[in-house]
C-alpha cells in the first residue's frame, strides 16, 4: 500500500492530494465538499484500499493553499470541472471511478456529463444531479427552505464575518455532528481561518449561475441519507431521471449530511459495488 500526500501542479496551481491503496489499483477520484478537505475521506479510503482500489483525494480548488485564485469566476462550475479534468491528467489518470460528496458531487455530476470518456463510474453522495436539485427548488417549498442558507454564503464579507465570529462558532456548528471527529473539525476551522481561505471556499456558492448539466450516461450510484438537512427526498428521488445508464439509489436511514464520516462502511460498500459493475 502506498499512503501519502502528493503536491500536483496544474498550470500555475498546486494541489495537495491524499493517496491510498496499491499503485496499480483501479483509480478512484474522491472529491470533498464544503467546508471540509480531503481529510473527510479518511475513514473511507482504507476500506477502498483493502478492496484493491487506488484512491486520489485532492484538497479542491480554494482549499489547497497553492490553488486559491482570487477571482470568483474561477469557481464557476465549468472552471471547476475543467480544473478537475486537468488534475486527473496531471496525476496520469486518464479515466477514473469518480466519487463526490456535497459540492464534490456537484462537480462529479458535471464531470460525468461533460467528460463522459474520463468517468468510468460515478458515485454521488448527498447532492443530487444539478437538474434534480433545480426542479426540486422550483416545486418543493421544503427544499427551498433547506437551501436558504446559501443566501448568506453568497454575501461577500458578511458570510465570512458570521461564520468566523466567536472562534468560528457558526462554522463549527455546521460541522459538528455525531461521527465527525472533533479533531477534524479543528483542522477544517484552522484551514478555513487562514487569510482568503474561507472566501475561496464560499466562492463556489458565489459563482453559481445555473449552468445546465445534461443527464449522465455512465453507471451511477446516488447515496442519500434521510437525516440530511440540506437535501430532501424530493430532490433525491428526482435524481433517477437524470441518469441514462445503470442507476442505483442507496438510502441511508438515520444518517445526516456527513455521510463519509458517519457511515464510512456503507459508503465504501456502495462505491466498491459500483466499481465492480464496470471493472477497472
Amino acid at each position: 500500500m502506498a499512503v501519502g500526500m502528493l503536491q500536483v501542479d496544474v498550470g500555475d496551481l498546486t494541489f495537495d492530494v491524499r493517496t491510498d491503496g496499491p499503485d496499480d489499483g483501479p483509480p478512484v477520484l474522491l472529491l470533498h465538499g464544503f467546508p471540509e478537505t480531503s481529510l473527510s475521506w479518511s475513514a473511507v479510503t482504507p476500506l477502498l484500499a483493502e478492496a484493491g482500489l487506488r484512491t486520489y483525494a485532492p484538497d479542491q480548488l480554494g482549499y489547497s493553499p497553492g490553488a486559491r485564485p482570487d477571482e470568483v469566476d474561477a469557481y464557476s462550475l465549468p472552471s471547476l470541472v475543467q480544473v478537475t479534468a486537468d488534475l486527473m491528467t496531471a496525476l496520469d489518470v486518464p479515466v477514473a471511478h469518480v466519487v463526490g460528496h456535497d459540492w464534490g458531487a456537484y462537480v462529479a455530476w458535471a464531470l460525468a456529463a461533460w467528460h463522459t470518456d474520463r468517468v468510468r463510474t460515478l458515485t454521488a453522495v448527498s447532492v443530487p444531479h444539478p437538474t434534480a436539485m433545480t426542479l426540486a427548488m422550483k416545486a418543493d417549498p421544503e427544499q427551498r427552505e433547506r437551501s436558504a442558507y446559501m443566501r448568506l454564503f453568497r454575501q461577500e464579507g458578511e458570510a465570512e464575518a458570521v461564520l468566523l465570529a466567536d472562534d468560528a462558532r457558526r462554522l463549527r456548528r455546521v460541522l459538528e455532528a455525531p461521527g465527525v471527529p472533533a479533531e477534524a473539525v479543528d483542522v477544517y476551522v484552522a484551514q478555513l481561518s487562514a487569510p482568503g481561505a474561507l472566501t475561496a471556499a464560499l466562492n463556489w456558492y458565489r459563482a453559481m449561475d445555473g449552468t445546465r448539466v445534461d443527464p449522465v450516461d455512465v453507471p451511477t450510484t446516488y447515496v442519500w441519507s434521510d437525516g440530511d438537512v440540506a437535501v430532501g427526498r424530493t430532490a433525491a428521488e428526482a435524481c433517477a431521471d437524470q441518469v441514462t445508464a445503470d442507476y442505483r439509489f442507496v438510502e441511508l436511514p438515520g444518517i445526516t449530511h456527513w455521510v463519509p464520516e458517519q457511515a464510512p462502511e456503507a459508503l465504501a460498500r456502495a462505491i466498491i459495488d459500483r466499481v465492480a459493475t464496470a471493472g477497472s
